[in-house]
């Protein structure tokens, strides 16, 4: 049960200020409070909460495994709190132009589908919507919202979750007809792979090998932009690529890629999500009506993949 005699508000609103400016005496200095009382109103929270947010040395302040969570929340909670009072006290609807910049595949296959949808319950905005890979800054590009899907990085954008997704390795059956289908993780040293013309948070692909991870993949002989981009070229039987399960699926249903390593998959899943700026000012009714509309249509779950009795893999789920 809530406690009213706390003010969880106030706690949030100093903790990311002292996340934001990178240490209690500044965040005291902007909230023209104390260093000592900032560091007790800290100190109060993480009792409250049971857990240690933040660690403190004499040259920095970093944020635990706990504390980055919730400083992701809170940003957002703030964020939504000023939105809340800002739609209460002026009542404006969603208009104006609004910059939406996805992944290409996400873009095509979830994203796009449902603008329809969005303009005519929002005749008064207008979309510019941005599909690319690239991975952009949403000040520099003037974006109101970005789909990202995999980790990411530390920043000071709110992130909203819109769904998981599992990676699978495929081949195309002309490609493994050619170069065989690999039995173990070792095997694609000899195989031809697609990569990226861009840099990965990881740079191999995780195969499960007893109780730990390994990485492995095939030397690519092309590289690609996109992920639809490699996915074309998978489906070319140029090699061997690692892709997103809401992005293929129909593709192995219709038998036109094929998994491979399925025993060795770690059963790693990349995240999908809106980012957004949400806490430096009121976040504009166009962006907020955008941001829930994917929140509430975009369907993208967490199916597994089965291998049926005629021997062909299945999207379950």
């Amino acid at each position: 049960m809530a406690r009213f005699d706390t003010n969880r508000s106030a706690e949030m609103e100093v903790f990311v200020r002292v996340v934001d400016l990178g240490g209690f005496t500044q965040a005291a200095r902007k909230l023209r409070l104390t260093p000592s009382g900032v560091s007790k109103l800290i100190s109060r929270l993480e009792a409250r909460l049971g857990t240690r947010l933040v660690n403190r040395t004499t040259r920095k302040l970093t944020l635990t495994e706990e504390g980055q969570a919730f400083y992701q929340r809170a940003v957002r909670i703030l964020a939504e709190m000023e939105e809340a009072e800002r739609e209460a006290a002026s009542g404006t609807a969603p208009r104006g132009r609004l910059t939406v910049n996805s992944n290409i595949p996400f873009g095509m296959l979830h994203v796009m589908p449902l603008i329809p949808r969005f303009l005519e319950k929002h005749p008064d905005v207008t979309l510019d919507l941005v599909l690319t890979d690239t991975l952009i800054d949403l000040m520099q590009e003037r974006a109101d919202v970005a789909i990202r899907v995999g980790p990411l990085r530390a920043s000071r954008l709110v992130a909203r979750k819109l769904g998981t997704s599992r990676m699978v390795v495929v081949g195309a059956p002309n490609y493994l007809a050619r170069f065989g289908t690999p039995k173990a993780p070792a095997d694609l040293a000899e195989h031809r792979g697609i990569g990226w013309t861009f840099p990965r948070s990881i740079r191999g692909w995780p195969f499960k090998r007893g109780d730990h991870t390994e990485e492995a993949m095939p030397p690519p002989v092309a590289r690609a932009s996109d992920g639809e981009a490699a996915r074309r070229l998978a489906l070319g039987g140029v090699g061997l690529a690692r892709l997103a399960l809401f992005h293929i699926g129909p593709d192995i249903e219709s038998g036109r890629l094929v998994p491979v390593l399925q025993n060795c998959n770690p059963g790693d899943r990349e995240d999908i999500h809106a980012v957004y700026v949400g806490h430096t000012a009121p976040l504009p009714a166009r962006v907020r009506a955008f941001i829930d509309f994917l929140a509430e249509h975009v369907q993208v779950g967490d199916p597994a993949l089965k291998r049926a009795g005629d021997g062909r893999w299945r999207v379950a789920g």
